[in-house]
């Protein structure tokens, strides 16, 4: 009975503290976004600078130097180049699908006339096909305002952005000394002197943080994996159907997966119904397939890519994603997948 009094305290204490210190960085994130980027950027950088300083006979701060801005250089102009690309492209997209709306809207009405009186052949009641068609006009012109709201929406991102550009700039050069400091820091050192000042015994706390920053790590490209294998099935799917913007609505497809639930069909289910109003029944049909694949897939492939590349248990991390998506989206499932990630690193250590 003591022991088991004794368990549920340690876990008690330790959700109590995974969950403060959960709040803490995400709402402290603004403020030391910098030095988290840094971290994470000298982390990667840290063996190509002992590369470049063990064969190219270099100094550490040179090497150091050297690495932090090719990389950041490099990160920066494809996030350039993505945003810009992307926004131009929904922009154009969402001009186009309000222009197409309100260019055909009597024969999209006459398509709306066509079912009523199909359904009137069925001698359904009058007051149900009533229903179905303010139904059906209600959602035409929430498809306009939506589209509307999506340009719009991108024009505000982009000014706002703008506005925000002071901002951005002092990110950027504290990301940059930070991450060349930190580089230069982590490059010369092994993680053991780096741990020394910390008054905990060192290999304990070195096995914790190695487990950590392996299983994060390894969170983080699997998450990778399952985002691209959206944008490559969803690619695919639509460059065979010959849809209009096939690239840039497979990247906002693999983009909106984030979003679960409600995130890809945000893109799936317009094309289709475009499809099957205009009389293309054969591709609209086959983008309602595409997305039950990609849905399935996903699925398939979450649990058991999750379970395997972490070592976690496969209903664990199944419960975690869908507790957290129920309880908070995306916030929600970063938690409780962190916490089963945290909770089984401690248990291995014996900490728990």
């Amino acid at each position: 009975m003591k022991e088991f009094e004794e368990k549920i305290s340690k876990l008690g204490i330790f959700f109590i503290c995974y969950t403060l210190i959960f709040l803490i960085f995400f709402k402290t994130l603004p403020y030391t976004i910098p030095f988290v980027l840094a971290s994470l950027f000298a982390l990667i950088l840290r063996r190509p600078t002992r590369y470049l300083i063990k064969n190219f006979k270099i100094k550490d701060w040179f090497a150091s130097l050297i690495t932090t801005i090719l990389f950041l250089s490099t990160v920066i102009i494809f996030i350039i180049i993505s945003v810009g690309a992307l926004a131009n492209q929904l922009i154009n997209l969402t001009k186009n699908v309000q222009h197409y709306l309100t260019d055909n809207s009597s024969y999209i009405m006459d398509k709306f006339t066509e079912v009523q009186d199909y359904f009137y052949n069925l001698n359904i009641d009058p007051s149900i096909i009533n229903s179905v068609k303010d139904t059906a006009t209600g959602s035409l012109s929430k498809i306009v305002n939506y589209s509307v709201s999506i340009g719009s929406g991108v024009v505000s991102l982009a000014i706002s952005i703008v506005s925000y550009i002071p901002y951005i700039i002092m990110v950027i050069i504290f990301t940059l000394l930070a991450t060349f400091l930190f580089t230069k820091k982590f490059a010369a050192s092994n993680t053991k002197s780096l741990l020394s000042s910390f008054p905990i015994e060192n290999n304990s706390l070195l096995g914790i943080i190695g487990k950590i920053r392996h299983k994060f790590f390894t969170y983080a490209l699997s998450y990778m994996f399952l985002i691209f294998v959206t944008f490559l099935i969803t690619f695919i799917g639509f460059y065979s159907f010959r849809i209009n913007y096939a690239l840039i609505l497979s990247v906002l497809c693999a983009i909106l997966d984030l979003l679960p639930v409600l995130g890809m069909p945000m893109v799936y289910i317009p094309l289709a119904g475009y499809n099957l109003l205009t009389g293309n029944y054969l591709v609209g049909i086959g983008l309602l397939i595409l997305y039950a694949i990609v849905f399935i897939t996903r699925q398939i492939l979450e649990p058991k890519i999750m379970s395997t590349s972490l070592g976690l248990n496969p209903i664990a991390v199944l419960a975690a994603i869908f507790i957290g998506i129920s309880v908070n989206g995306v916030g929600g499932m970063i938690f409780c997948m962190f916490l089963v990630v945290f909770y089984t690193v401690l248990k291995d250590e014996k900490v728990l």
